[in-house]
């Protein structure tokens, strides 16, 4: 028996001295909650991705939520979505008082089918949440079509999709302009970026921002470091009850030096994904993630579709991977079957089901080297030969 070869983790956050020396100063500042970082933070997300208005939150589930809230989901309402991604889309919507409505995904792309959603559309819909699934950029040209068509707000589920282009009326534009109304990010280690945990609401609509920026922070119509700087004594009123959802200066800090590296890191990315398409090619019955002409996705994540004529099942392949010390994930998960949502109507979404069951997430990051990436190749070239033993 030989020593076990080192882990290839699914995913690793490139985090450095950079990083950790601007955590140090907020740290010694005497200031670490939502203060001048976070606004700085706010401007250059903004400014990045040609937005008008950015707002942190402590995470895209909240983004998502008040978003929602800020358009005017309210009890009783429907929002159309997929039941393909993470159950937080979902949940940010129940969380409202709203009910989830589930569309299917296009097979080869994994996002919202446009040509399902307009049938799911009813008197009681208030919002559609298209996600940009694994970073790869929706259809916007078709979805805000039908959104416009039945007067709907879009907010786009943007949590992987930091960096990531759509084609939208003939132009490339980064996903966060928005295409939508208002779209939202993470900034959880599994993203592109990270603060650790955080989220970002991006619009064009300053009333929307307004709304956000209240509900973020308790209602308080008077924010920590206006008061903090008056010259004038100054009293806050709550017009509304709002929430706990402050991004730190912490998190800021480190967001602004992420910020920085991200054309870096975008790069390795798709040089990465552009390595596995070569490799994976003439691999039968793998194949490699479809990337449609309107899209030019980050690869948050490398989605590799296992079909019937590998000679070994996904899950067969995922465990034998494994065992060789290689992390994977499985395909997204669906929300209509989760236990939380077994009390929504019973829906069959074949493509959605299919994905989930096929589809498994290889080990992305800047970071993976030549050799990680060799012994992944050949692992799936050979899947019954073992290589650790």
């Amino acid at each position: 028996m030989t020593n076990a070869p080192a882990q290839i983790p699914i995913t690793r956050p490139l985090l450095g001295e950079e990083e950790a020396a601007a955590a140090r100063e907020v740290l010694l500042s005497g200031w670490v909650t939502q203060g001048a970082q976070v606004a700085a933070f706010e401007q250059e997300f903004a400014a990045y991705v040609d937005a008008r208005h950015a707002c942190a939150v402590s995470n895209c589930t909240a983004a998502l939520q008040l978003a929602l809230l800020a358009v005017g989901v309210r009890q009783g309402d429907e929002v159309v979505t997929v039941s393909h991604t993470f159950i937080a889309t979902a949940h940010a919507i129940r969380h409202c008082g709203a009910r989830p409505v589930f569309v299917d995904v296009d097979p080869a792309t994994y996002n919202m089918d446009p040509g399902q959603l307009e049938s799911s559309i009813t008197p009681k819909t208030r919002a559609i949440v298209p996600v940009h699934q694994m970073g790869l950029a929706c259809d916007m040209d078709a979805i805000c079509e039908v959104a416009e068509r039945h007067n709907l707000p879009v907010v786009e589920d943007a949590a992987c999709a930091v960096g990531s282009l759509v084609r939208k009326g003939g132009a490339w534009q980064r996903i966060g302009r928005p295409q939508g109304t208002v779209a939202c990010f993470s900034f959880h280690p599994r993203k592109v970026i990270t603060t650790g945990e955080g989220g970002m609401i991006v619009t064009r609509d300053a009333a929307l921002d307004r709304a956000c920026r209240l509900l973020r922070n308790q209602g308080m119509s008077v924010a920590a470091e206006v008061r903090h700087a008056a010259k004038m004594l100054v009293f806050e009123e709550y017009s509304l009850a709002g929430f706990n959802c402050r991004m730190t200066d912490l998190q800021a800090a480190i967001g602004r030096v992420q910020l920085r590296r991200l054309a870096g890191l975008l790069s390795a990315r798709i040089d990465l994904a552009a390595s596995y398409d070569r490799a994976l090619r003439d691999i039968p019955g793998l194949r490699s993630p479809t990337v449609p002409e309107y899209a030019r996705p980050n690869f948050q994540s490398y989605p590799l579709r296992v079909t019937p004529e590998y000679p070994l099942k996904r899950d067969q392949l995922m465990q034998a991977l494994l065992e060789d010390g290689i992390s994977t994930r499985r395909g997204i998960m669906n929300v209509h079957q989760e236990p939380a949502y077994a009390d929504l109507p019973a829906q069959h979404l074949p493509h959605s089901e299919a994905a989930r069951d096929s589809v498994i997430l290889l080990p992305l990051y800047p970071g993976l080297t030549s050799g990680d990436m060799k012994r992944i190749i050949e692992r799936l070239h050979a899947p019954h030969e073992r290589k650790n033993a």
